[in-house]
């Protein structure tokens, strides 16, 4: 504007119009749009709940956004509600968000998948409010029905049921959302399927865990999760994995169905699983390049696999006669040759390779052959945000001796000590007595709980803090399957549980699990919030997620010390949860200190949901 007459004149001019633009976005932000209801990043403003009968305060406050995030306990200030995230948000998952990953502009190599992987946002972009649930949300069908159906309401998503007419993974029947057990390979059903692959392996009555020595299975791409649904009647636990992708809320219907299930891709990052975890991995027409990067995602499957382990394939490239398919089908098996996998049975559409028993095969290749051994000081164990390599992991000196892992076929195998516990100097008499200290504790817990709870009540459970497994193992004679997380700072004893015939990942609970909102309908958490807090994380943060990841109706047991209790207890009101029992631990327990706090999450909706039903 140098050397203009006017340029004092439209200067002031230019700044009012910045101001009032300013002004403008502030206003928007604050106050939200009527047509999106409430800003899903509003902190102060609260949504009008119901089914809190006796919580009148947040009703009486609705109109003082100041008057009712905190107030004043003679110790602190603790929330009286939490504001409630738009309704958009009913389906968030923080860390694996699309929209955080547009807003934080990262750049990320599409081609390898990492848009699907983890990306948690930072404390300034995390979500302080609750996760409501969809209009007119109802209690999940309780298992075994719900294998077959779910509530529509829960989870209003169709567009796979007209995508995949045609291969039967689901059908829209009234109010409700079928599962006839199909699938992209097996449109007739999973249980044929799974009895065909049995029979192709030659295993005593087609029933696929020969005789209790296949117990874990990784599915990948796994569709609504209807193979792992059926291998359960075999008492094979599968680990249904797929990324939030095309197939949008495929894992949150398998976990709405009552089906173990984890969010997860092979992109860049190793699977939260440890080596030597899964007795089978399967793959049907799951669209994955197994020949990218040297191979690097069937090397990632091979690291999870045990000793003889198999990797069951079904896809155009095992027997299409096409140019294309016939030089995938050359160059794979070229591969896996390489590998050292050989082909334990072939027939129609699906190829079963095996995994070498020991270590004398990798021993045997010529100098230089690709892919190479991985570096001795490679820990293979190591997952959480680790790369992955493309290398092959051998065995460890008592594998490669054993021929296999050793492991008791199932069920003695949940009680046997487990031949990894010497990797972490535990004896078997250690293992023996956590196994029986959890035994009795979760007798405590369903005492407590029995006022509340029937037969069928509960179904996914999560244990946030593992350990051994032992609390898991003590849930074997009812109904219920469990997600043993084990925290990615201490000790990865997951390799024990995933030994134990059970199932579980590495997570840091200072960031938000990898599932949909309201998947489990009971977490234990075991000294977790007093571990947190040690790492410096968010308590406040960590009861959020909690709520997220509960089912309303849901239980959670809190076992930690009484400090920590007392803090949950002053989030009751603002989490809409009730305290159902509170009872000090058993002087003869090892953690006779700490105190054990179980509560009720309610079942809310927002005015604006209950305005729609109506």
């Amino acid at each position: 504007m140098r050397g203009r007459s006017d340029g004092g004149k439209k200067k002031p001019v230019i700044v009012l119009v910045c101001v009032a633009s300013v002004v403008l976005v502030f206003v928007y932000l604050f106050f939200g749009s009527s047509n999106h209801k409430a800003s899903a990043i509003e902190y102060g403003r609260k949504l009008g709940l119901s089914g809190d009968d006796d919580d009148d305060s947040i009703k009486k406050d609705d109109t003082s956004s100041n008057s009712f995030y905190v107030e004043d306990l003679g110790n602190g200030f603790t929330p009286r509600s939490f504001p409630v995230c738009d309704d958009r948000h009913s389906e968030l998952i923080p860390c694996l968000d699309r929209n955080l990953i547009y807003q934080m502009r990262l750049k990320l190599d599409l081609s390898l998948m990492e848009h699907y992987e983890r990306h948690c946002p930072p404390p300034e972009r995390r979500f302080n409010c609750l996760i409501p649930p969809p209009p007119g949300y109802k209690i999940p069908i309780k298992w075994p029905k719900s294998r077959d159906e779910v509530w529509k309401v829960n989870i209003p998503h169709t567009h796979l049921a007209h995508e995949k007419s045609d291969q039967n993974w689901m059908v829209v029947k009234g109010e409700k959302i079928n599962f006839p057990g199909g699938g992209t390979h097996f449109h007739y059903g999973a249980d044929k399927y799974i009895a065909s692959m049995a029979n192709m392996l030659n295993f005593p009555n087609n029933v696929l865990n020969n005789g209790g020595r296949l117990r874990t299975f990784l599915d990948v791409g796994c569709g609504v999760a209807s193979f792992g649904g059926y291998l359960l009647a075999s008492e094979i636990m599968t680990m249904s994995l797929a990324p939030n992708d095309v197939h949008q809320n495929q894992i949150q219907f398998a976990l709405e169905r009552g089906i173990p299930a984890y969010l997860g891709v092979l992109g860049t990052k190793r699977l939260p699983y440890p080596s030597r975890s899964f007795e089978l991995a399967h793959c049907s027409r799951c669209r994955i390049d197994w020949l990218q990067r040297d191979g690097i995602l069937l090397l990632e499957l091979d690291r999870v696999l045990r000793p003889g382990g198999y990797f069951a394939y079904s896809s155009p490239e095992a027997y299409a006669q096409d140019e294309e398919d016939l030089r995938i089908w050359r160059e794979m098996s070229a591969l896996v040759g390489r590998m050292c996998w050989t082909i334990a049975a072939k027939r129609n559409q699906t190829v079963i390779w095996q995994k070498p028993l020991t270590n004398d095969c990798y021993l045997e290749r010529a100098p230089g052959t690709q892919p190479p051994l991985c570096n001795s000081d490679s820990d293979p164990d190591a997952v959480y945000g680790v790369n992955m390599e493309a290398c092959i992991t051998q065995y460890s000196d008592h594998d490669h001796k054993t021929k296999g892992s050793g492991l008791a076929p199932w069920p003695a195998r949940l009680t046997s000590p487990p031949p990894r516990l010497a990797d972490f100097g535990y004896s078997t008499d250690m293992f023996e007595k956590d196994t029986e200290t959890w035994r009795q504790r979760v007798d405590t817990y369903w005492d407590l709980l029995s006022p509340k709870i029937q037969s069928d009540t509960v179904r996914n459970i999560m244990d946030m803090k593992a350990n051994m497994g032992s609390f898991a193992a003590a849930l074997k004679e009812k109904d219920v399957w469990v997600m043993n997380v084990v925290p990615e700072d201490g000790p990865n004893t997951l390799k024990l549980i995933y030994d134990r015939g059970l199932m579980g990942a590495v997570h840091s609970w200072c960031e938000a699990f990898s599932t949909y909102p309201r998947t489990y309908d009971l977490l234990h958490a075991w000294d977790i919030i007093s571990d947190i807090k040690k790492r410096g994380c968010s308590a406040e943060d960590l009861l959020l997620e909690m709520d997220r990841i509960l089912r309303p109706s849901g239980f959670i047991l809190i076992r930690d010390k009484q400090s920590v209790v007392d803090l949950v207890k002053k989030y009751l009101k603002a989490l809409h949860w009730e305290a159902v029992e509170t009872k000090t631990a058993s002087e003869s327990d090892q953690d006779s200190d700490n105190v054990i706090l179980i509560v009720q999450k309610k079942l809310w909706l927002t005015s604006e949901s209950l305005r729609d039903l109506e």
